[in-house]
């Protein structure tokens, strides 16, 4: 049974919960990876790596996400991650035990807790940093993403991860993709899953993007 269906085994009994622990993170303040390949792709250490693009790649310089001539009904892209994280979700032994990290920058399209310690993650290079908010649950709960984590917030969480970090996908709110890095079976995984448009990458290399 799909997790993330109306029909998930635990429906809404469950529901994320924010998180005052920050040490779940830790994680990815360790990796030695650049800024922008950690919020990008995840920490280092994985076999394989792979993008869920929400929109095709551009295809000429310069090019605008704008310029895409997408249907109307098209998935959202937390309806894609959700897709991608269902097949995620045969790859961890701690399905039930699963962390997500939302960005604090989407404003008033979240209900942060005013108390609540947030994770930086600092890109030393530019000087700036991303901050966000922790929580956890099971993977099934981000099926309630929109009602638990703000009014109707349609993205992504910015990090998703089980406790035995088996994998991580990575949504950042600049690409038009979000990052997996995970073992090559789950990677063949989402390759081989039907609606999703994954690629594998190499995460060493510039990943495109729109102007």
């Amino acid at each position: 049974m799909d997790p993330f269906s109306s029909g998930g085994s635990y429906g809404s009994l469950m529901a994320l919960r924010w998180s005052h622990d920050l040490g779940p993170a830790d994680w990815l303040l360790r990796s030695p990876v650049p800024w922008t390949r950690l919020v990008g792709l995840g920490p280092d250490g994985f076999a394989a790596y792979a993008r869920l693009r929400f929109v095709p790649d551009p295809v000429r310089p310069g090019q605008s996400e704008a310029d895409q001539d997408l249907p109307h009904d098209r998935p959202s892209d937390l309806d894609q991650a959700r897709r991608a994280l269902s097949v995620l979700a045969g790859f961890t032994s701690t399905p039930d035990d699963c962390w997500c990290a939302v960005w604090e920058g989407y404003g008033g399209s979240i209900a942060i807790p005013p108390a609540l310690p947030l994770l930086d993650l600092v890109d030393a290079e530019l000087g700036s940093v991303r901050r966000y908010a922790l929580l956890h649950g099971r993977l099934d709960d981000l099926q309630d993403w929109e009602r638990d984590v703000g009014d109707g917030l349609l993205v992504p969480p910015a990090f998703v991860w089980p406790t035995d970090h088996r994998w991580c996908l990575a949504a950042d709110v600049d690409p038009h993709w979000a990052g997996v890095g995970a073992e090559e079976a789950a990677v063949a995984a989402l390759l081989g899953t039907p609606g999703l448009d994954v690629v594998r990458t190499d995460p060493a290399q510039t990943q495109p993007y729109y102007s």
